[in-house]
């Protein structure tokens, strides 16, 4: 088939193309260099400087002269370009670069992780951030708890952690609204599905003023923000 199903040319064929484009164009290129250039650098241009040779020698050293010159300018600029980036560079490390003592994970360590991992993780955000008692709880028999941990102002956060590959659906945020508040008696429920949620799941979340944190939101926090920033929830220590 000369085209893909989406309309696309064949890739072989594409390439194919590309070569017997190219060696056209490279069989051109020769011939100009091969005749055309050889014979104005090797009779005309040799003539040239027989018939004048003091004009040759002042065109010359004329542009010698100019090169030098535009060589000087060009390293100013490059050397002051470097000077400038050489303060920007410190500053974007000073602004943006996570301590180095600070725990952090990349999303993919957080993607290639045991659910039991995953939870775990998330308890060691909530340590990092201050957060008192973070414990992991997460089993058979839960009831929709996987972490939980208190904040300086003694509110009990309950977190539900889904790793799942897909968004988190509606149900999932449903039966976490079921015991969050009314059985464990979550201040701060929070869920967050590595993946996202599906539209209807974060609908029925706004309804029932449940947290939820999306892989955007885990990804800030995993790099090193605090929970609290990263959800927009205020405390009193900020």
């Amino acid at each position: 088939m000369v085209f893909n199903e989406d309309g696309s040319l064949d890739p072989l064929l594409k390439f194919l193309l590309y070569v017997v484009l190219a060696l056209a164009i490279g069989k051109m290129l020769w011939k100009w260099l091969t005749e055309d250039v050889s014979r104005w650098i090797t009779v005309d241009l040799w003539n040239l400087i027989a018939d004048h040779p003091w004009w040759t020698a002042l065109t010359v050293a004329g542009g010698l002269g100019v090169l030098i010159l535009a060589g000087r300018v060009l390293s100013f600029f490059l050397d002051a370009h470097a000077y400038g980036g050489s303060h920007y560079a410190s500053d974007a490390t000073t602004d943006d670069e996570p301590d180095p003592d600070l725990l952090t994970y990349k999303m993919k360590q957080l993607s290639s992780m045991t659910a039991t991992g995953f939870e775990q993780a998330c308890a060691d955000l909530l340590a990092r951030d201050g957060f008192r008692s973070p414990r992991r709880v997460g089993g058979a028999g839960d009831l929709g708890v996987d972490v939980t941990a208190r904040d300086d102002e003694d509110r009990l956060l309950i977190l539900q952690c889904k790793q799942y590959s897909n968004p988190v659906g509606s149900g999932h945020v449903q039966q976490f609204n079921g015991t969050a508040r009314p059985h464990h008696g979550a201040d701060l429920p929070i869920m967050i599905g590595l993946n996202g949620f599906t539209e209807p799941a974060i609908k029925f979340a706004q309804h029932h003023q449940l947290i939820l944190m999306g892989r955007a939101e885990l990804k800030k926090w995993a790099h090193g923000r605090h929970l609290y920033d990263v959800l927009g929830i205020q405390s009193a220590t900020q």
